[in-house]
């Protein structure tokens, strides 16, 4: 279950994605929003990477390129929703930033949807190869794209989720348990709760999937977010009820 993925809010469809070149290139991410404040313009970033050269590329072509795929994987603009609680959230706690990474650029990045299905079901400690997320690659797109894009590709993602976490070892991507925390969580319920899913089905979605955790887990953290006043939890019995209308409000989206 993933729900409405409004383009509105920052979400993107289609088969195109920035998967196809690069990573989540959660490096290059980290020094921007070290080097800006959270209400920084589009324009302060386009500035940054192209003007200052912040990211330190060799040529105008190569500071443009990243810029555009920086963008693709996040938005870079406090005008589109989930990058701008991207944002709220990066500061929380620097641990959670590769799961917080790649649930933003999951959100925006079809093709990188496209690889969860030969990550997430794979046991810890198994191997998980890059002909594998190809495969996935394949499964969902056919013929769309030549074999050659499929694999550069399934290449990029497998980096992504590395860096996100989810694999240990350079050569041989090894399946391991991402860190999970209250932050991450929060984030992964709110991108579910701006699809438009609510009460328990909000632990079903794609993107609590991404947080790699059993259930009794991500309602614990859910618990501890919501002491910290990101959202609102209960649960009785069965029911459950998870509301992000304070934290919407404050940002001037309820």
């Amino acid at each position: 279950m993933t729900g409405e993925l409004s383009e509105n809010l920052g979400f993107r469809n289609g088969l195109c994605g920035a998967h196809s070149s690069r990573t989540i290139m959660l490096q290059e991410i980290a020094i921007l929003f070290d080097s800006t404040p959270p209400a920084a313009s589009k324009e302060d970033y386009s500035r940054l990477i192209i003007d200052e050269n912040l990211l330190g590329k060799k040529t105008t072509s190569t500071r443009r390129e990243s810029l555009r795929r920086l963008k693709e994987l996040y938005g870079l603009d406090p005008q589109v929703q989930i990058f701008r609680y991207l944002r709220f959230f990066w500061k929380m706690d620097q641990s959670s930033r590769p799961l917080l990474a790649l649930l933003c650029a999951s959100a925006r990045d079809p093709l990188l949807r496209m690889t969860a299905s030969a990550v997430l079901p794979a046991r810890i400690g198994d191997e998980v190869t890059v002909k594998e997320i190809e495969e996935a690659i394949y499964s969902a797109t056919g013929d769309h794209f030549k074999a050659q894009v499929r694999l550069n590709t399934a290449r990029h993602a497998a980096s992504s989720w590395e860096q996100a976490g989810f694999f240990s070892g350079r050569n041989r991507k090894i399946r391991q348990k991402p860190l999970n925390t209250p932050t991450s969580t929060t984030y992964a319920l709110l991108l579910g709760y701006l699809c438009g899913v609510r009460g328990a089905l909000l632990l079903q979605t794609f993107w609590a999937e991404l947080l790699d955790s059993p259930e009794h887990i991500v309602h614990n953290l859910a618990q501890e977010a919501s002491r910290r006043g990101w959202l609102t939890y209960q649960a009785v019995d069965n029911i459950v009820e998870i509301d992000f209308s304070i934290l919407l409000k404050q940002s001037g989206d309820h």
